[in-house]
């Protein structure tokens, strides 16, 4: 590096920096945290404090407002925090390009995705991709849905995985997978012996429902609403594990994701019923909710304009095959009017990995 010394005995010789140095620097920002960010990084609080302490030597600004908590980058520090995620990046993808020379899938894949997609879901998909490409590393955190889009758009992962993914300015989204929504009942409650039931059947009926302001509660009512339905939300919970929780004790019934009760119907703790589509409604099409299966999307999301290395890439190739074979999967079990699969179909694959001991407070 460049000798910035002075001959007449001024400041000495800067400090020298490596990708290593503005790595931590950028989990610095985004962790909000020294703490969180040399755990993260390996290394004790004092040395990431040096680190930064080395950059702003070098650059003779200050890069963070200590005094602030949580930490905050100044302006110079944002302009540079930024900088710096693209020059990693780049060399992240630059080195994934060269080691695919080999025709080798090497590189690193950093996936951040909400609790409910499920542990075995994804594990699934990883331990697929682990066998097809030996020499890539996945990494798979689970986070709240606020803290999967901050992890994107901060660099912290590479892809996030969220319900009802919508594009921003920063997040480029793509439909993945939709998950078809099933009535959940306590095993002794009037309902359990149905094959189906329509939203119709529920107005009036004691409902253990989503938190007022979560996506999938304004879906489910307005699901609702088209089919002139009005259930008694008795408990409002802000994520699904609190939910089933409250169903088993038979505190109401609730519309759920299939895929994130097959343990409780294998243990026979909760019965799934599939839901039916109904007839329009007057003055509505299907379009509005009617003649139509409710589901809850999932998506890719990624940050815009970031390139992605080759084995990023190869895993949400992998994501959409599986995806794929899902829906001509649900295709094959829809009959007639049916939405929502079997509850027999929803038990774990054997072997399947238990949901993380996290997910029971996480939110939906």
């Amino acid at each position: 590096m460049a000798d910035r010394s002075d001959k007449t005995g001024g400041p000495g010789p800067a400090p020298s920096v490596n990708l290593k140095s503005l790595k931590i620097f950028c989990d610095i920002i985004a962790r909000r945290s020294f703490s969180r960010a040399a755990e993260d990084n390996g290394i004790s609080q004092s040395g990431a404090s040096q680190v930064v302490g080395q950059l702003e030597q070098r650059l003779g600004v200050q890069l963070i407002e200590r005094s602030r908590r949580p930490l905050a980058p100044t302006r110079e520090g944002q302009v540079f925090f930024e900088g710096c995620l693209k020059l990693i990046a780049r060399y992240d993808a630059l080195e994934d390009e060269v080691r695919s020379l080999r025709e080798e899938v090497a590189g690193r894949v950093r996936v951040a995705a909400i609790y409910s997609v499920g542990l075995h879901l994804m594990s699934r998909h990883v331990q697929e991709f682990m066998s097809r490409h030996p020499r890539a590393n996945v990494r798979l955190e689970y986070l709240h849905p606020e803290r999967v889009l901050e992890s994107v758009e901060n660099g912290q992962a590479d892809i996030g995985i969220v319900s009802y993914p919508r594009s921003t300015r920063s997040i480029e989204a793509e439909p993945w997978r939709d998950e078809p929504m099933v009535l959940v009942c306590a095993p002794g409650h009037p309902l359990a012996g149905r094959v189906e039931v329509s939203l119709e059947e529920l107005d009036g009926m004691a409902m253990v429902g989503f938190d007022a302001d979560l996506v999938i509660r304004h879906e489910i009512d307005r699901a609702l609403v088209a089919h002139a339905a009005e259930p008694r939300v008795v408990m409002a919970f802000d994520n699904i594990e609190a939910i089933k929780r409250a169903v088993e004790i038979d505190a109401g019934v609730a519309l759920l994701p299939e895929p994130t009760i097959g343990r409780e119907l294998a243990a026979g703790t909760l019965v799934a019923v599939r839901l039916c589509a109904v007839k329009p409604l007057p003055g509505r099409s299907e379009a509005q909710g009617a003649g139509t299966e409710l589901v809850r999307p999932l998506g890719i999301i990624r940050s815009r304009g970031k390139p992605l290395s080759h084995t990023v890439e190869r895993f949400i190739a992998l994501l959409r095959e599986n995806a794929a074979d899902a829906g001509a999967s649900r295709a094959v079990r829809r009959t007639g009017a049916a939405t929502a699969v079997p509850a027999a179909a929803a038990a774990p694959a054997k072997g399947a990995a238990a949901p993380a001991k996290a997910a029971e407070k996480a939110p939906a």
